[in-house]
């Protein structure tokens, strides 16, 4: 399981579910929804951009879910949750998750540190440089890219 809000997938995203897909004989990426978050993508637009950025990996699975994330794994059989470290602030909060998890469910996680030139990289960055008219053509797989600047062109 790579659960995540996704929003938009950035190539980091890609790297960790890429790495996952290596690991395990099917990779569930989980766009998780949650209302409190101020999305710019729909959950279905998500879910069809992972589905277009994970098509090479035949050992993905893209859905979504709404609740606890152990509640999704335990129903559907899922074992390991995996999740991309960006730096030292993410593992103090990944790790009280795992934690977590493991006591509620018996879920493990798996952390995955990022490789170092994705150390930076968040959505929330990607969104706020984009929506100022930076260039995150590189940071972003191609289509994820496009949907991007015709989703900010339609706020405009």
């Amino acid at each position: 399981m790579c659960p995540g809000s996704y929003d938009p997938a950035t190539n980091g995203h890609v790297d960790i579910i890429e790495r996952a897909a290596s690991q395990f004989d099917e990779v569930v990426v989980a766009v998780l929804i949650n209302k409190t978050k101020n999305c710019l993508f729909e959950v279905s637009d998500r879910m069809a951009m992972l589905k277009e950025v994970t098509e090479h990996l035949p050992n993905i699975c893209i859905d979504s879910w709404h609740g606890l994330l152990v509640d999704y794994c335990t129903a559907n059989g899922i074992a390991t949750i995996v999740k991309g470290l960006r730096a030292v602030s993410d593992f103090d909060y990944e790790l009280q998750m795992a934690q977590l998890n493991y006591q509620l469910s018996g879920v493990d996680t798996m952390l995955l540190p990022s490789k170092p030139y994705y150390s930076y990289l968040s959505s929330s960055v990607v969104k706020e440089v984009a929506t100022y008219g930076g260039d995150v053509g590189h940071l972003l797989p191609p289509t994820v890219h496009q949907r991007l600047i015709n989703r900010l062109a339609e706020r405009r």
